[in-house]
């Protein structure tokens, strides 16, 4: 026992040594590159002053160290200083490697993006795009669909969204809105690891879903899914233009949450349309407003069609609802979750018919997806 408490006692200042080459280390991962000779000796110097004059012990020092670390600007943000005599230059290769990273995973650059940043190499073209293939077949490509593609889309935060009306919708649960979200999710997915077109966004003929999804689009009742599944459940469904679906334009996430939760939202879903797809500049809506019922089933005699026909009609409303309306118009066959519909929750019959801002008469998603191309 004795000796192995001296060998532990000889031992300790080898390991305090190693603690502080560590802290170096560490230090360098959360900053995604070297350190200057002066962060370095401010490091060193920090935990010694812990030590010698606040009577820290070894473990609380290493531990302020790393809080002091992770506190830092360049551990939080990126930083990629230019000077006043050169505010635009190239990119050093760790600040591209950081950018790229952070870009497609939305997380920091991994071993060997450091290690080619290091040798300055990164930013030959052929490292470059080798290294960008690499990274999106990488599992951590999924930030850049739930990231860029989530705030691009709006999709970002519907795994938390509460505005359905549970009651009026028990159908939609926890798990059906979870799978609502991860829908756009593995498109984007395909369409960035696959070297898919844009375009497929708004014209293609096939979806990802998984067994709730499929079976609130109906799509578990004799279509065929293409057999190769993911091994989580989450299959691709080919040829459901016929149904309704492919794309992202009837998904069931972007009709959901541009829906109050009691009825549909032609306004919501067409400014989403034209906002976010189109990228049309839209003004925000003058002052008073008058709001519409927040119930379908409350619209008595009039369908939400004829109600948004008399919004129109207030000079301030016009111009702006003009641009929009008619493209919302069109997903009126699928209800306040995205389920298609014939009949609105009032009962009256779905017109998804509507005249368009280039002067045509078009309906439904077909009638869009023309008017688009």
């Amino acid at each position: 026992i004795n000796d192995s408490l001296r060998g532990v006692e000889d031992a300790w200042p080898a390991a305090r040594r190693a603690h502080r080459d560590d802290l170096l280390s560490f230090a360098e991962r959360a900053y995604r590159r070297p350190l200057t000779p002066a962060e370095r000796a401010e490091t060193i110097a920090f935990y010694q002053q812990l030590v010698d004059r606040d009577g820290l012990s070894h473990v609380d020092a290493v531990r302020d160290c790393v809080v002091s670390i992770l506190m830092s600007p360049h551990f939080c943000y990126r930083l990629h200083e230019s000077t006043a005599d050169e505010p635009i230059h190239p990119l050093d290769d760790h600040a591209l490697a950081d950018r790229l990273s952070y870009f497609l995973w939305s997380s920091m650059p991994d071993e060997e993006l450091l290690e080619l940043a290091l040798h300055e190499r990164l930013h030959a073209p052929k490292v470059l795009v080798q290294q960008s293939n690499r990274m999106l077949r990488d599992a951590k490509v999924r930030g850049l669909a739930v990231e860029f593609a989530g705030n691009w889309l709006g999709y970002r935060q519907f795994a938390s969204h509460n505005s359905v009306d549970r009651n009026r919708f028990p159908e939609f649960d926890d798990v059906l809105r979870q799978a609502m979200f991860e829908e756009p999710v593995r498109f984007t997915l395909d369409v960035f690891q696959n070297g898919g077109s844009v375009l497929d966004f708004l014209f293609a003929d096939h979806t990802f879903v998984n067994s709730e999804l499929a079976r609130h689009y109906g799509l578990d009742d004799g279509l065929e899914l293409e057999t190769k599944a993911t091994g989580d459940g989450w299959v691709r469904a080919e040829a459901v233009n016929a149904v309704g679906r492919g794309g992202i334009l009837p998904m069931a996430v972007f009709m959901t949450k541009n829906s109050p939760g009691l009825r549909t939202s032609p306004v919501k879903r067409g400014y989403w349309v034209v906002r976010q797809l189109l990228g049309e500049h839209i003004p925000p809506p003058p002052p008073n407003v008058p709001d519409l019922p927040n119930d379908e089933a409350q619209l008595g005699e009039l369908t939400l069609r004829e109600v948004l026909a008399r919004h129109r009609d207030h000079e301030s409303c016009s111009g702006c609802h003009e641009k929009f309306d008619s493209i919302g118009l069109v997903f009126e066959g699928y209800g306040p979750i995205g389920e298609r519909r014939t009949v609105d929750l009032a009962g009256h019959p779905v017109d998804t018919s509507a005249d368009f801002p280039d002067g045509s008469d078009r309906k439904g998603l077909r009638g869009l997806q023309a008017y688009i191309r």
